[in-house]
């Protein structure tokens, strides 16, 4: 059985926002973070959810129940 990694709170704004088609940048801004703080996150966030890709990631936000519509 796989373990569940933890998603913090700030990773799950960040998946929010990647699903409701934010750009990098454009999440940066609202989040008054860098850019490549939002790349840390993304890439943090595919390891934690063991996916290759964004679509990945956010099928697996919603399954996951960290996303809802």
């Amino acid at each position: 059985m796989q373990s569940i990694k933890k998603i913090s709170k700030r990773e799950a704004e960040v998946l929010q926002l990647i699903a409701l088609e934010h750009t990098t940048q454009e999440i940066a801004n609202k989040l008054f973070l860098s850019k490549q703080t939002i790349i840390s996150h993304r890439k943090n966030l595919m390891r934690k959810l063991e996916v290759r890709n964004v679509a990945g990631m956010v099928r697996e936000g919603f399954q996951r129940g960290i996303l809802s519509f």
